[in-house]
Parts: C-alpha cells; sequence; structure tokens
C-alpha cells in the first residue's frame, strides 16, 4: 500500500503538469479572403477615338447579371479602376450591396498592402482584359494567365487566400 500513494501522487503530478502545458496550441479558426475578379461588361464602341467610352446596352445588361451573380456573396468592397465602363459595371453591385466603389490604379497597387487590407474580406475587383489576369498572377504569385481577348467579358476569376496559401478558379459566366 505504501508503494501505491507514492505512484498515484507522481501519476497526479505528470498529468497536471502534461495539462498545463504553456505551447499547447488551441486550434484557430482559419482566415479566409475572397477575391472575386471581372473584367468590365461591354464598352460602347461607337467613337475608337473614345479613351473613356460607356457600357453600351449587352454591358448594361450584364453589369445587372454581375450584380444577381453577386447578390447572395456577403461582399465587404468593392473595388473599381477610374473609368466610365468599370464604373458602370461595378455600380449595380454596389448599389444592391449598399458598398461605395474604391477606386485602384492597377499600375502602382501594392499587391501585399492590398492583400493585408482586405484580408478576410471578401472583394469585388472590377477591371480590364488587361490587368485583371496581371493582378490574379500578382496575387497566386505566379504567372498563369494571359490577357484576356478583347471581346471576354463574362470571365470570372476566384482567388481564395486560407491562411497565406493561394487558390484560384476562372469561370466563364456565359
Amino acid at each position: 500500500m505504501r508503494t501505491i500513494k507514492p505512484l498515484i501522487a507522481l501519476a497526479i503530478i505528470l498529468v497536471g503538469s502534461i495539462g498545463c502545458k504553456k505551447d499547447t496550441k488551441i486550434a484557430e479558426d482559419p482566415v479566409i479572403s475572397t477575391f472575386y475578379f471581372i473584367r468590365h461588361a461591354e464598352k460602347d464602341r461607337t467613337d475608337p477615338e473614345n479613351p473613356d467610352p460607356e457600357l453600351n446596352q449587352d454591358g448594361l445588361d450584364r453589369a445587372i447579371r454581375w450584380a444577381e451573380v453577386f447578390d447572395p456573396i456577403p461582399l465587404d468592397m468593392v473595388y473599381s479602376t477610374n473609368y466610365e465602363r468599370t464604373s458602370m459595371t461595378a455600380a449595380p453591385t454596389s448599389i444592391k450591396k449598399d458598398i461605395d466603389i474604391k477606386y485602384y490604379d492597377p499600375r502602382d497597387m501594392d499587391i501585399e498592402a492590398f492583400k493585408m487590407e482586405n484580408e478576410g474580406k471578401n472583394v469585388l475587383v472590377v477591371g480590364h482584359s488587361n490587368t485583371t489576369p496581371m493582378l490574379v498572377n500578382k496575387i497566386i504569385g505566379m504567372e498563369k494567365y494571359d490577357a484576356m481577348d478583347d471581346s471576354d467579358n463574362s470571365s470570372l476569376f476566384i482567388v481564395r487566400i486560407i491562411d497565406g496559401v493561394p487558390t484560384d478558379i476562372r469561370l466563364k459566366m456565359d
């Protein structure tokens, strides 16, 4: 009986010290950021000299369809370049979600700062045939996507970053 008591005491001390370890990690929820990249909808091409055309009727219809696509998605931010065609593409979603459009310049965008600023958020980014794939490539950290065809107004790039690890997919919406 005398040897059992010290063994029980030793067992209690060992179990207590294991249960009280300071370096025991508690599982945390992953940080998930989701970026939705689209190109502006169809622009008015009646004046080839106009550097900042508005959307044509097909483009207006597509912008409304984009708002329907994004309706079930809880967006936190809507970004657009400061052009009529991109602003008009973003507008229906922005209005439906009651989110002001934040303008960006893809030529001087600090992609790491952009990712940090939007960490844990769902973000729509409206750009152009050359800037949209370029930004997707920068966010995923590899040259995967080429510039979009000038007739492609329906590609949707989705980049999800989970705890710093990006995954991506490109969908055609029509």
